[in-house]
C-alpha cells in the first residue's frame, strides 16, 4: 500500500533534504557589523524574565548593552527607532548542553567530530572542534537561540564545554566563557538487550568501568592535593584540567538518564563534594527529593520524549520538568543534538503547558541556565547593564503558531536571519496562500 502524505509533510520532507545537502557547504551568513548607534524599541511587550511582562515599554541599545528600560524613553539624536507596537522582546535563548558545530551529517564523519577516542579525556575543549560556519547555525538562530553551550561526547571523561555566542566569524570571537565543566558519561548497565549468555562477561565489563571511574576521581584528588602544597610538581594534563572541579568553580556535568544511573551519581556527588549538575535526567521524576535534598540541578533533555517504560504515563516526559521544579530542584530545558536544539522554545512550551508554567518554562531556556553557567552577569534577562543579546517576535517565542523571529541582536550587533529552511517555508506559504 503506498502511503499518503500531505502537501506540508511533502515540504518538510523537501526542506530536510536540501538541510541536509547543503550542509557540506558553509552558510553564507555574515556577522552583523559592530553596534554603531543606539537602538531604540518602543512600546514592545518585554519579557524581562527577572522583572515580570512589561507592557508597552521601551528598551534603548547603546554600545552592545541594554541601556535603558522603562515608558517614553528619551530617544538619542542618532539612534534607529523599531516600532514595537504588538511585538514582544525576549532575552535571547540559550541551548545547554548541545553539539551544535560539532555535529553536522551523521552519514559524513568528517563533518562529526563530538569525540576522542579514549576514556579519560577531561582536558579536551569541545570549542577546539566548533565550526562557526555550520549549516545548522542559521536555522537554530531563527527560533530565537543566541547562545549555545557547546558540548563534547564520550565514553567516561568526554572533555569540557564552552559558551558560545551563534554571530561571529570564529570561535575566538564567538567565545563568553570558556571551560565552563568537565562532562562525565555515566557508564550505563547492561539491560534486557543482552542476551543471558553474554549478560555475566557484560556485567563484569560494566563494573571495571565504575572501578576506572572511582580511580581517575582518585587520581585527580590526590593530584589537586599536590598540586596545592607545591606549584612546581610535573603537570599532568588530565588532572591539571579537572581542578577547578575540587574548589567547585567548574562544573561536573554528569550525563545520565536511567534512575539506577542518576542514583549512583548522586552517591558519587555525596561522597565528594563537587559542584555537580544531571544532564538528560529522562527518570529524574523518580529521585526529585534526592536531587532536590543534594542541590543539584538537572539539565532536562526529554521535552518532547516518550515513556520509558509500559506502566509510565504517556505524558510523563512533558510533567519531569513540573515535577521537578515543584520538589525544589532547579530545572533548565536543554538539547544535545543538535538539530534538534532548534526547538528548544517549543519545548519550553510544552513544559510550560503540563504544569511548570509560562515564567518559569521561559527561565529555564534563559536565566537559569545563564546563572547554572556563570554567565548571568551578561545573559538571561533584559536588565540594565546586560548584553543586547535580544530577539524581537511577533507573537509568544514559545507557541509555535506565532513565534516567528522577526530580528535578533547579540551584543547589539542585528543578526541576519536569513536560512535554508525559512526560505523553503516561505516558499509553501506562498504557494498556500495562491491556492
Amino acid at each position: 500500500m503506498t502511503a499518503r502524505i500531505s502537501k506540508l509533510q511533502q515540504w518538510m520532507l523537501g526542506a530536510a533534504c536540501a538541510l541536509t545537502m547543503g550542509g557540506a557547504a558553509a552558510h553564507d551568513m555574515v556577522p552583523g557589523k559592530p553596534q554603531s548607534a543606539p537602538i531604540l524599541i518602543k512600546g514592545a511587550t518585554l519579557h524581562t524574565v527577572s522583572n515580570g511582562v512589561l507592557n508597552n515599554s521601551d528598551i534603548l541599545l547603546k554600545d552592545g548593552k541594554i541601556a535603558a528600560i522603562g515608558q517614553q524613553l528619551a530617544q538619542p539624536a542618532n539612534a534607529q527607532v523599531i516600532d514595537g507596537n504588538g511585538k514582544h522582546v525576549y532575552p535571547g535563548l540559550i541551548s545547554t548542553v548541545s553539539q551544535l558545530g560539532l555535529r553536522e551529517i551523521e552519514a559524513v564523519r568528517a563533518t562529526v567530530d563530538i569525540t576522542e577516542v579514549g576514556e579519560d579525556n577531561p582536558h579536551l575543549l569541545a570549542e577546539v572542534a566548533y565550526n562557526p560556519d555550520s549549516e545548522i547555525i542559521p536555522t537554530i538562530r531563527a527560533n530565537g537561540i543566541t547562545h549555545v553551550q557547546v558540548t563534547p561526547s564520550g565514553y567516561m571523561l568526554g572533555g569540557q564545554s564552552s559558551v558560545i555566542n551563534l554571530d561571529a566569524w570564529n570561535v575566538d570571537d564567538g567565545v563568553v566563557k570558556s571551560a565552563v565543566g568537565v562532562h562525565l558519561f555515566w557508564p550505563s548497565k547492561p539491560g534486557y538487550w543482552v542476551s543471558k549468555e553474554r549478560m555475566p562477561k557484560a556485567l563484569k565489563s560494566y563494573h571495571k568501568r565504575l572501578d576506572r571511574l572511582q580511580d581517575y576521581f582518585a587520581q585527580s584528588k590526590r593530584y589537586a592535593t599536590a598540586y596545592k602544597a607545591d606549584k612546581s610538581i610535573e603537570q599532568d594534563i588530565r588532572w591539571h584540567a579537572m581542578l577547578g572541579l575540587w574548589n567547585k568553580e567548574k562544573i561536573l556535568f554528569v550525563h545520565a538518564d536511567a534512575i539506577n544511573e542518576i542514583e549512583q551519581a548522586l552517591r558519587f556527588e555525596r561522597s565528594h563534594d563537587l559542584n555537580m549538575v544531571i544532564v538528560g535526567g529522562r527518570d529524574a521524576w523518580l529521585a526529585k527529593e534526592q536531587i532536590a535534598a543534594q542541590k543539584v540541578p538537572v539539565i532536562y533533555t526529554h521535552a518532547f520524549g516518550i515513556p520509558a517504560r509500559g506502566d509510565e504515563d504517556i505524558d510523563q516526559a512533558f510533567k519531569t520538568p513540573s515535577e521537578l521544579k515543584e520538589a525544589g530542584v532547579t530545572v533548565v530545558i536543554g538539547y544535545e543534538s543538535a538539530w534538534d536544539s532548534r526547538s528548544l522554545a517549543f519545548a519550553a512550551g510544552m513544559a510550560a503547558k503540563y504544569g511548570l508554567g509560562k515564567e518559569a518554562a521561559l527561565e529555564a531556556i534563559t536565566l537559569t541556565p545563564a546563572k547554572l553557567l556563570g554567565v548571568d552577569n551578561k545573559l538571561g534577562s533584559l536588565e540594565v547593564g546586560k548584553s543586547a543579546s535580544i530577539i524581537i517576535t511577533n507573537g509568544d517565542v514559545m507557541d509555535y503558531q506565532t513565534h516567528r523571529v522577526g530580528q535578533m541582536f547579540i551584543d547589539g550587533r542585528k543578526v541576519d536571519l536569513n536560512n535554508r529552511h525559512r526560505q523553503l517555508y516561505d516558499k509553501y506559504q506562498q504557494k498556500v496562500a495562491k491556492k
